[in-house]
């Protein structure tokens, strides 16, 4: 069932819509299933339909009218609230509307249970698969109605009601969504042979470039140097940034001037304020660590980060985990400006998709994500290149956590959450498919001997005992081989790695263990080796590893072509 409320000034009108049956032609039947008292007059029942009409709004009305003489009445004292069941449920009868109405104006503040002084309200039914409730906000007391919060308790209450009746559950909202665009936007996007309307486009690009902005002042550079893009920034009188909004070249309206969006009109979360909020806690990491000769990875940094959110989901407190998810939306929102051409349009869907999942009404403590926020943005220095295995390693773990992250939301019954975590999987996984082809069939190649491979089948059977027959009949088994052989040929000893490598988070939402291990591997093994190496290493000689194929020098500037891809964004549409 889907609640949709509404405030008003006319009793009258709202009353004369909902009995009427010539203009509306889907209203048949009109009439009262309950009222606030039981005796309501029904104008849908009584032989004289407009006198009757006349006494409901009197009625109804009775109270405002004694609020207004002592200047007291709200100014728009109507509140309507219609109730629909979901395509497929059963026809409900008059007495079931009667109780879900009775329900739904005590869960709101409406009308409580039990309060004499409850506003007066009817509800009226003229089709078979809704309801209306209309109210005047003046209770008994002569006070008006305390009905804040009253869309998010009427969806609580519905939520109860499709369980206790068998009805269809709704995925409902918690009003945290970005505003849909009107059909008047998406009319003039078809027509102009967008597949984007303007919102929806300055929307991505504006997310994209909070995922690389490393401070507010970089945010608002890099926002006036998108072409195609207006930028408009206010400040107060001290000179410090209120706020800004944007509006895309060449859309106009009907006097010429540009349609401009806030940031808050985007998303909840891309005000200016709440943009600050997440760019003043940003950690980058240093280029280089200390005794150490190579520059770390940057995508090896950034999964090590994203593999500790779990452990903030299961572990920390809800506003540290919120912090977490909305840092991990960063991180996929960037992947569409770094990753090969081939993978953008999955990667994407897979952004557009998890934007819905970034946010609920847990307030998130940002500064709690300093860590991962950095390592995302030192991404931006390290493009795909070579084999793809840094951007496949990343995108491995990133399925784990966004599984994670629907199990987190699900645990706390934020529906439109989960829904969004689970449609950006599917482009998650999609893309991972992709990326991991290649870096996988090089492994692959260098399959290990016969000998090697059953010394690590040991190593599989008593440090993976839950899974070891899973890993070994999987057919990535020999990649995960070669992983192993490798590190050890590296100086580094692979029950170690296996240990760690399982350690790290669990395997059990891995839809393919052997590959989930390997990229583990492979990162554990990038770093130093110990200095008393593997035996079997020390007897063979261990061989110097092999150049990152990923590894990008550090650099202060922005790619070019990253900020070409923000261009096309807008223009694509």
């Amino acid at each position: 069932m889907i609640a949709k409320i509404g405030n008003g000034k006319s009793t009258a009108g709202l009353i004369r819509y909902l009995f009427d049956t010539k203009k509306t032609k889907d209203h048949t039947d009109p009439h009262l299933v309950t009222s606030w008292d039981g005796f309501a007059p029904d104008p849908g029942r009584a032989d004289d339909f407009d006198a009757t009409k006349m006494r409901l709004v009197a009625d109804l009305d009775l109270r405002v009218k004694q609020a207004r003489r002592l200047g007291r009445a709200p100014e728009r004292h109507v509140w309507h609230c219609s109730v629909r069941a979901a395509p497929g449920d059963r026809h409900l009868t008059d007495a079931e509307w009667a109780d879900i109405a009775h329900r739904i104006v005590a869960a709101t503040g409406i009308a409580p249970q039990g309060d004499p002084d409850g506003c007066r309200w009817v509800a009226v039914r003229h089709a078979d698969d809704h309801i209306h409730i209309a109210a005047t906000k003046v209770r008994g007391d002569l006070r008006t109605a305390r009905h804040w919060n009253d869309y998010l308790t009427a969806h609580k209450e519905l939520a109860a009601i499709e369980k206790e009746y068998g009805l269809k559950r709704v995925v409902r909202g918690d009003r945290t969504a970005a505003q849909r665009p009107t059909r008047a936007e998406t009319e003039k996007a078809r027509r102009a042979r967008m597949t984007k309307t303007s919102r929806e486009c300055l929307r991505t690009t504006v997310r994209q470039l909070v995922s690389i902005a490393t401070s507010p002042q970089e945010f608002l550079r890099l926002l006036a140097d998108v072409e195609g893009v207006l930028v408009d920034v206010q400040h107060f009188p001290s000179g410090d940034v209120r706020g800004y909004k944007v509006a895309v070249e060449g859309d106009a309206n009907a006097a010429g001037e540009p349609i401009w969006f806030s940031g808050a009109k985007l998303a909840p979360d891309l005000s200016f304020p709440k943009i600050r909020e997440r760019l003043t806690v940003i950690k980058i990491p240093p280029a280089t660590q200390p005794g150490c000769r190579r520059q770390p990875n940057p995508w090896h940094q950034a999964t090590a980060a994203a593999e500790r959110i779990p452990h903030h989901l299961d572990h920390g407190d809800e506003a540290a985990a919120q912090a977490h998810i909305t840092a991990l939306g960063e991180a996929i929102d960037v992947l569409p400006l770094l990753a090969p051409s081939h993978l953008r349009s999955q990667l994407q869907q897979a952004a557009t998709a998890f934007e819905r999942a970034t946010r609920s009404r847990i307030r998130a403590q940002q500064d709690q994500a300093r860590a991962l926020r950095g390592a995302i943005r030192a991404l931006r220095t390290a493009p795909v290149t070579g084999d793809g295995s840094g951007l496949a390693m990343f995108l491995d773990i990133t399925v784990l956590v966004v599984i994670a992250t629907a199990r987190w939301h699900q645990a706390r019954r934020h529906d439109q959450q989960v829904a969004a975590a689970h449609q950006a999987l599917v482009h998650l996984q999609a893309a991972y498919q992709q990326a991991a082809a290649a870096p996988l069939a090089a492994l692959a190649q260098r399959k290990p001997l016969a000998r090697t491979m059953e010394r690590h089948a040991k190593r599989i059977l008593v440090t993976l005992p839950d899974h070891a027959q899973q890993v070994l009949n999987d057919p990535a088994w020999p990649v995960l081989a070669t992983a192993l052989t490798e590190a050890e040929n590296a100086g580094h000893d692979p029950d170690q790695l296996l240990q760690h490598a399982a350690r790290q988070y669990t395997l059990d939402d891995a839809r393919s263990i052997a590959r989930t291990l390997t990229w583990r591997v492979q990162r554990l093994s990038k770093g130093p080796a110990p200095k008393t190496r593997a035996p079997a290493a020390q007897a063979r000689g261990a061989t110097q590893p092999s150049a990152d194929p990923d590894h990008t020098p550090a650099t202060a500037a922005l790619p070019e072509q990253l900020h070409a891809r923000q261009v096309s964004t807008v223009r694509s549409g």
